[in-house]
């Protein structure tokens, strides 16, 4: 047990003190910088994981309050096929269809209220009603308008991401400044030439803003509808069923699967949005 408690905090200190040594690093090369990122976070989580083990076994934790590292590995590696098959419904059905029907659903209807005074006056505010209704609320009434199958989780992901994206998209073609729009107007440019030359470049952070949180809210709210009915698949049918059984190590493995499946998706759209933005303080700051 003591011996658990001391290598926790022996490698504690070492994985901090290598992390300080790697942070005070100003190598030139990029090369060494992006590996020196890398290795920062990756070696902060592998300290986790240790101490996360080491608590469990030297307090003697029971498993069904708090399984260790290892045994959750282990269930990963032996139920590989329902992990896929679960993610294969929630996350490459629910989740990326509902996303990209959501957040195209909301900037199509942006740039129509950009146009149009009356939507803006009429249907933001009912955005942002709608937008803070809880999705424990939401998801059994698509529930019973779409049916238990991935559907009526598609329905409740675009709930969560249009509005989002709506109000974004709105605030971001509002910040060109006046003075940019009168030297467009100078230039005869038309309402279409000014958006994609100006407005929707400048509003770029605001769009890529919004995906980025509707990456995390679209998995939280497919997990979250298949609770309320869904078929025998799926990663919130698979913890909800789970938790009934005392199998808690298969519910880390569901929640350590969506975890990287979430930070795996908001990675991918950062990256897409420092490639776009490139242009932007914050990212020029960033490589600088």
């Amino acid at each position: 047990m003591t011996g658990y408690l001391v290598f926790a905090f022996v490698f504690w200190l070492g994985a901090w003190g290598l992390n300080e040594w790697l942070v005070r690093r100003r190598p030139k090369d990029p090369s060494t910088r992006r590996a020196i990122g890398i290795a920062v976070p990756l070696i902060f989580g592998v300290t986790l994981l240790v101490i996360w083990e080491c608590m469990v076994r030297g307090f003697q934790i029971p498993s069904i309050l708090l399984p260790a590292p290892s045994m959750i590995w282990a269930r990963i590696l032996s139920s590989t096929h329902i992990l896929w098959a679960d993610f294969q419904q929630t996350f490459l059905k629910s989740v990326i269809t509902g996303y990209v029907a959501g957040c195209g659903l909301g900037f199509i209807a942006a740039i129509l209220i950009d146009r149009s005074p009356f939507l803006q006056k009429g249907l933001l505010p009912i955005g942002n009603f709608v937008s803070a209704l809880p999705v424990v609320g939401v998801a059994p009434i698509m529930v019973m308008w779409f049916g238990f199958d991935w559907q009526s989780k598609v329905a409740v992901v675009v709930i969560m991401t249009f509005f989002p994206m709506l109000v974004n998209t709105v605030q971001g073609l509002a910040a060109a400044s006046h003075m940019e729009r009168d030297l467009m107007h100078t230039y005869a440019a038309s309402w279409w030439q000014t958006l994609v030359r100006l407005r929707l470049p400048a509003a770029w952070p605001f769009i890529f803003n919004a995906l980025k949180i509707n990456s995390t809210l679209a998995l939280i709210g497919a997990i979250v509808a298949e609770f309320f009915g869904t078929p025998i698949v799926g990663m919130g049918f698979r913890i909800s069923t789970e938790v009934g059984r005392s199998n808690v190590d298969m519910v880390w493995a569901e929640i350590a699967v969506a975890a990287l499946a979430g930070s795996v998706f908001y990675g991918l759209v950062a990256l897409a949005e420092r490639r776009v933005t490139f242009w932007h303080p914050s990212v020029r700051g960033g490589r600088a």
